[in-house]
This record gives structure tokens, sequence and C-alpha cells, in this order.
């Protein structure tokens, strides 16, 4: 990957500053320090690759805090997985802390605090990816955050290896390639995490919580589909049609009224959005899985209160 920012061209009482603009701009709301002040040296690389991205971080000793105040300001849901190249790096999310050594990886989580602790020079890939490219295949990940996976384990070795030289070429790679290969680099990670996974079983309660978010996920992927179906939904999640009802309950909604609030609340982004004031309404309606414009009328007059056209006008006052 090209370097794409660095602080060797900053003047020494900038660097500090400069590397905490170039973090955050990369990866997420950071706070960055050293002890190094002036002689402080460090390098990022970036390649988008699908729903994922790339990066390579160079840098000298430094300690990096993912902040509650941080995460506050910021709507950034990732995991990122940090593949030790040089030297090692300690990660410190949910009560466990973690080395990363060459060869081995470790995740953390963007939605909840971390540390990172690094003593001296080193050099990690990051592969950052949305959080529920991981979540739909492998359910709630806040048991491994943390945790060092090593060469020890073929999958977990297969998992490095796979991700490390696929970032490496990332910008070489075209787009339709790209989105393929990221998604299949999350399925190999998935496996390495799931072979982890299955000798510590999830507790009941943690795996209930991911079959929920599953079964949200599988149900935002599937919005457009007017044949979306709660037997359909069901199948794809491996559990029956009464338990996907049962889970849903836990938040006093069913499998259609669930389907519904969310194509409404599709429907009202789109209403709203001066970019697609050129659409007609029953466009948008149909393009998020309504087949009927008399009954989308209805139901979206009985949620908010007004007709798509009212709503849409009294927009574009604003």
């Amino acid at each position: 990957m090209p370097i794409q920012f660095t602080t060797d061209d900053s003047p020494g009482h900038r660097r500090l500053a400069l590397w905490q603009e170039i973090v955050c701009d990369v990866f997420v709301g950071l706070d960055c320090r050293s002890d190094l002040g002036s002689a402080f040296r460090g390098t990022v690389t970036r390649a988008p690759l699908g729903k994922a991205e790339c990066s390579e971080v160079c840098s000298d000793r430094q300690h990096v805090l993912r902040t509650p105040s941080r995460i506050a300001r910021s709507d950034q849901d990732f995991i990122l997985i940090a593949l030790g190249n040089r030297g090692a790096g300690g990660v410190v999310q949910d009560g466990r802390e973690a080395v990363v050594s060459p060869g081995e990886f470790a995740l953390y989580d963007t939605t909840r605090p971390y540390e990172l602790k690094f003593d001296g020079i080193f050099t990690q890939t990051i592969f950052k990816v949305p959080r529920e490219m991981l979540q739909r295949r492998l359910g709630a990940t806040e048991t491994l955050t943390a945790t060092s996976f090593g060469p020890d384990s073929p999958l977990q070795r297969i998992a490095y290896d796979f991700i490390y030289r696929l970032c490496q070429s990332a910008d070489q790679i075209d787009l339709h390639h790209a989105a393929a290969l990221s998604e299949q680099a999350v399925d190999v990670l998935a496996m390495a995490l799931g072979e982890r996974l299955g000798k510590t079983p999830l507790p009941s309660s943690t795996h209930r919580s991911a079959l929920l978010y599953r079964l949200k996920a599988h149900i935002r992927a599937h919005l457009a589909d007017p044949d979306l179906s709660l037997s359909e939904t069901a199948a794809a999640l491996g559990i029956s049609s009464r338990y996907v009802n049962d889970l849903l309950a836990d938040e006093d909604t069913s499998f259609q009224r669930y389907v519904l609030g969310e194509r409404l609340a599709q429907c009202r982004r789109d209403l709203a959005s001066p970019v697609l004031a050129h659409r007609h309404i029953s466009e948008i309606a149909f393009a998020w899985g309504f087949n009927d414009l008399s009954h989308f009328g209805r139901v979206f007059r009985e949620h908010f209160g007004m007709s798509p056209r009212d709503f849409r006008q009294s927009q574009s006052r604003h």
C-alpha cells in the first residue's frame, strides 16, 4: 500500500499533534500520547477493500485511547483486526489485555472503550470492517476482544496470512473483486474466531443477543424484498418462526411490526432527503418493499401523523 500519511515532513513540535489528526482521520476518534515529543515519527497507509479498509501503521512508542467521550461524539461501528508485523503491542478492552506479536492478531470494537499500548517501534496491519459484517456470521464478539490469535492454530494462521496478504495488495485490486475478497476475508476470520468460541460456549443470554442481532441484520439486508417473510427469515437463521417472534418479543414487537417499522423509517429518511427530491413517492415506497401504495400511505400516516406527500413538503420548507 502506498504511503498516504506521515509525520516526516512536519516540524518536530507539530509531529504529535499531526499524528493525532492522522490517526483520527484513518481509524476512529482516538487520543494518542507519546513521551518522545519532537522525536516522534509515524506513517500510515490506507486502501479501501469493498466495505472494509486496509491500513498499515508504522510508529514509535505511544499510548492510544478510545474514550467514552470520543465514542459519545461518533457513530462509528467497526471491528478493527490488528495483525502484528514488527514489534509488539498491547490491546486492552472488556476487562482483558492481550499482546499482539508478529504473526498474531487481535480484535477490538470501536463502540466500547479500548487502549492500545506500544513500548517501542512497531508495525501493524489493520483490517477495519463494519461490525455487522462479522456479527451476521458469528453473533456477538464481546468475548473475543483483546484476545490473541496466533500461528498455533491452522485456522488462525490461515486467517492471518489471508488478511495480511490481501491488505498488502488492496490498492491493486479492482472494485468488483475487492468487494468479494473482503467478504471472503471476513468468512475466514469468522471461522478462526468461531473455532475459539466453540471451545468457550457463550452464555445463553449472550447467545440470544447474538441471534437477535443476526435477525435484525437479516431483516435490514432484505427490506427491499417485498417477499421478505417470517418463514424465510427463520430458515435463514436456522431457527423456528415461533422463536423469531419470541426474540422480538424481548423488545415488545413482532416480525411483521418490526419489518414495517424499519421500512417506514427508511421511506421517511428518503422522503426527507433533498438528494432524492426528484424521486416519486411511489418509487421510494416500492424500493423499500411496499407493493401497495394505498397501504403505504395509510400506515405512514398512522406512524407519523401526516401523509407521505405532506411530510415531504414539510421537510422541504426547513
